[in-house]
């Protein structure tokens, strides 16, 4: 089952009405300046700390505000949702808050540690099964499971209250700027966040060049702004857990099309490396994809001198036992 309050691309006075609705819940970000890359780039830099979220990423604006306009027949038969990352723990907060019970696929490889995060953000409203050995399978067995339920699938992206829900980032962002943005650059996996930001903050600050941040190895914005269309990659790596994804959304490749000014490819290694810095100079414990943003600046460095930047961190979900293993991906360039 399907069930969406915004049938349409989420205009700038629907996405005011969703932060309001989100007040309480989502807490404001904050907006940092950040001393040491400024230094670096000859630039005033700033990083928006979506990973200090309850959930710990932004995932949480867009679960939460699908869940809460859900009526009250599709909140009793509860809802389904298929994710390995933070999409899942968003929406385990959401049910656990509004009392919905959930269901959430996760694949049999998932990290105990994410699983662990599910449980404790849902409480007693979730129930996880871990189903499949890849996404693709898990995603599969949620669809079947939630059509013979008669469910509510709860969509990771490709969806216009999450995209309206997302969007909220770049709403905070026009109210915390205290001077002209230049250029925004953030994680693009299924195109969320991206097509977001180029809806709220496309509308109130339209001088800013949005850039959107994307794995090299799991490019398939890229290959789809490359075709015009969206197409599905055959094979991604998954290393950069929250920003992989073999096919955008339908819904958000036209917004990122028309709204994004550049899309960036980064390494393994750079993601690593920018991981690595962003604990040495400010203590941030930040996943892979939180740190697309800042591995991105390295490329854009003679554009960005004496501009305003602001990179979006977009989530903190990261075991720091794995550091050795980031740190020898960071020497490795291939």
């Amino acid at each position: 089952m399907e069930f969406n309050k915004l049938t349409q691309v989420p205009s700038l006075s629907d996405i005011k009405q969703v932060a309001k609705e989100l007040q309480g819940i989502v807490q404001q970000s904050p907006l940092e300046f950040s001393k040491p890359l400024s230094d670096r780039f000859g630039a005033r830099i700033y990083v928006k700390r979506e990973d200090l979220q309850r959930v710990r990423s932004y995932k949480i604006r867009g679960a939460y505000y699908k869940l809460s306009n859900l009526p009250a027949e599709a909140r009793a038969k509860g809802i389904v949702a298929a994710s390995a990352g933070n999409h899942a723990q968003g929406v385990a907060f959401a049910c656990a808050q509004l009392g919905i019970q959930g269901y959430i696929f996760m694949p049999e490889s998932t990290p105990l540690q994410k699983v662990e995060a599910v449980r404790f953000f849902g409480k007693d409203f979730i129930r996880i099964k871990l189903v499949g050995q890849t996404y693709d399978a898990t995603f599969a067995a949620a669809q079947k499971f939630c059509a013979q339920q008669g469910s509510i699938f709860i969509p990771p992206f490709d969806d216009f209250d999450i995209i309206a829900g997302q969007a909220t980032v770049g709403l905070e962002i026009a109210e915390q700027l205290t001077e002209p943005l230049d250029f925004i650059f953030l994680a693009i996996g299924g195109g969320g966040l991206a097509a977001g930001t180029c809806l709220s903050l496309g509308a109130l600050s339209p001088e800013t060049q949005i850039i959107g941040v994307e794995p090299e190895a799991a490019a398939s914005m890229t290959a789809s702004l490359d075709a015009g269309h969206v197409v599905e990659l055959g094979t991604i790596d998954k290393f950069v857990d929250g920003a992989s994804v073999k096919r955008v959304g339908a819904k958000t490749f036209p917004i990122c099309a028309k709204g994004l000014s550049d899309v960036v490819l980064i390494s393994k290694s750079a993601v690593c490396q920018a991981m690595l810095d962003l604990y040495a100079m400010d203590s941030m414990i930040v996943e892979p994809a939180g740190a697309l943003s800042i591995a991105a600046l390295p490329k854009y460095a003679e554009k960005i001198k004496g501009k305003s930047v602001i990179c979006v961190i977009s989530g903190g979900n990261f075991d720091p036992k794995r550091f050795p293993e980031i740190k020898q991906a960071a020497l490795n360039p291939h």
